[in-house]
């Protein structure tokens, strides 16, 4: 098996078995983003107590890059401080510009398997769109 077909494998396992899909109770920090040039949508929530990020979830409707990449990130982050997720968004989005990203960086190995969509321009706003959803949701004001 090539590499190639790990990786597929890999996005289509978090493509048909979501990790974290779902809504978190009251008190959750959502951000609704969507890819208006292919249709991809989500909604991204988050618990983040103490500056960490307790636990995250999401609903979505796209394509098996956008949703998987989103069940991956969420695998993610959890437990990661505020300052770490953002690190990570830093690295994610180097990786999807073909920056070469040392594996061991991210604390979920799959992610390592989004990194061929760095080839197609057209498939990286959808790898990337979870991610800007993070970003955006970790720096909102807290009330």
């Amino acid at each position: 098996m090539s590499l190639d077909d790990l990786y597929r494998r890999v996005i289509m396992d978090h493509y048909q078995r979501p990790r974290n899909k779902g809504r978190l109770e009251e008190g959750a920090v959502t951000v609704d983003l969507n890819n208006p040039t292919c249709g991809d949508r989500i909604s991204l929530q988050m618990r983040v107590e103490d500056d960490k990020i307790e636990e995250a979830k999401f609903l979505g409707e796209g394509c098996s890059i956008s949703l998987a990449s989103a069940s991956m990130m969420t695998e993610a982050v959890k437990g990661l401080t505020v300052e770490q997720a953002l690190e990570l968004v830093d690295l994610f989005s180097r990786m999807m510009q073909g920056e070469e990203i040392d594996p061991d960086k991210f604390p979920l190995e799959d992610i390592e398997a989004l990194t061929g969509v760095a080839k197609f321009p057209a498939r990286i706003k959808c790898a990337t769109l979870a991610w800007k959803a993070l970003e955006k949701g970790v720096k909102q004001p807290k009330h």
